[in-house]
């Protein structure tokens, strides 16, 4: 009697964004490593004028380099140059935890879902949250509900899983921030499966510095929701 095949493993990329991250981005790269010992690991350098670059060779990570300034760019790039079954997007600031990663891939890997959002504000989640960056989340999330009928607990999350069709189906056109809450609502409104998952968000460690100005990205992602809204498919 033949024996069952096995079923091939899914490709899984990890995807870092990275801005100036050269005191924690060796540590991300070497927790996920530990955590997804068959995945490929990528850093995509956004014009870092420190040990970034040097920090990531040093450690095997696969480094590419996007010029256009903005997260939004960032993963513009990832989705061109990325090929894999599965991904992973995470954040260079050691802010997300590498032990939450399965819980994003599962869904994913055993078809149940799309799109799987770490969500921080989740009732499950322990998160060290800005108080402005919580009001902000908040306010953008009634914002969603009342323009779209999207109801999420964080629309603006960096961790999260995607399958391929999320890569195939999902044009991106911000150039900053306000990327994570462009892909939250096109890919729903594309009729893909999203999902969340709580994850815990961590403090910055010493020496990590948020990129986030606030009035700035706050002010484009209210523009890029209002564009979505209006315009469709900007």
């Amino acid at each position: 009697m033949d024996e069952p095949r096995r079923r091939e493993e899914p490709r899984v990329a990890v995807l870092i964004p990275c801005f100036n991250e050269a005191s924690t981005i060796a540590d991300v790269v070497t927790e996920f490593r530990a955590v997804l010992p068959t995945a490929e690991i990528y850093v995509f350098d956004n014009n870092s004028t420190d040990r970034s670059l040097a920090e990531a060779a040093g450690v095997n990570a696969h480094i590419f380099r996007e010029p256009s300034q903005g997260k939004g760019h960032v993963l513009q790039a990832m989705f061109r140059t990325v090929d894999a079954d599965v991904y992973l997007l995470v954040d260079g600031d050691r802010t997300y935890s590498a032990q939450d990663a399965r819980s994003l891939l599962e869904p994913i890997v055993n078809g149940r879902a799309d799109m799987v959002v770490g969500s921080r504000l989740h009732p499950d989640a322990v998160s060290d949250f800005n108080t402005l960056h919580r009001w902000g989340n908040r306010f953008f999330r009634f914002l969603v509900k009342l323009l779209f009928g999207i109801t999420v607990s964080d629309l603006l999350s960096g961790y999260r899983a995607f399958d391929r069709a999320i890569v195939r189906n999902i044009r991106l056109t911000s150039g900053g921030f306000q990327v994570e809450s462009e892909l939250t609502i096109k890919a729903i409104r594309a009729g893909l499966r999203v999902v969340e998952a709580p994850v815990n968000l961590r403090r910055r460690p010493p020496g990590s510095r948020s990129k986030i100005q606030v009035r700035r990205d706050g002010l484009a992602i209210l523009g890029k929701i209002l564009e979505l809204r209006w315009r469709g498919d900007a």
